[in-house]
C-alpha cells in the first residue's frame, strides 16, 4: 500500500504532462501591450546609452590631442 501512495502523485504529474501540447503558442494576457512598450523602452535606453558612451569617447580622445575619430 505504501508504494501505492508514493506513485499515486508522480504518475498523475506525469499524465497531466503527456497530455499537455507543447505546441499551443502562450496565451496573450492584459499585459502583453504594456510588456512590450517595456521592452521597447529598454531598447532604446540601450540605444541612448551606446550614443552617450561613443560621445563621452569623443570628448576624451579630443581632450588628448588624438587625431583619430
Amino acid at each position: 500500500m505504501p508504494l501505492f501512495k508514493n506513485l499515486t502523485m508522480p504518475l498523475s504529474v506525469l499524465f497531466i504532462a503527456a497530455c499537455a501540447s507543447p505546441d499551443t503558442p502562450p496565451k496573450k494576457t492584459v499585459f502583453d501591450p504594456m510588456t512590450q512598450q517595456l521592452e521597447r523602452a529598454r531598447d532604446v535606453q540601450k540605444t541612448v546609452d551606446e550614443h552617450a558612451d561613443a560621445t563621452r569617447k569623443a570628448v576624451d580622445n579630443q581632450e588628448r590631442g588624438d587625431t583619430t575619430p
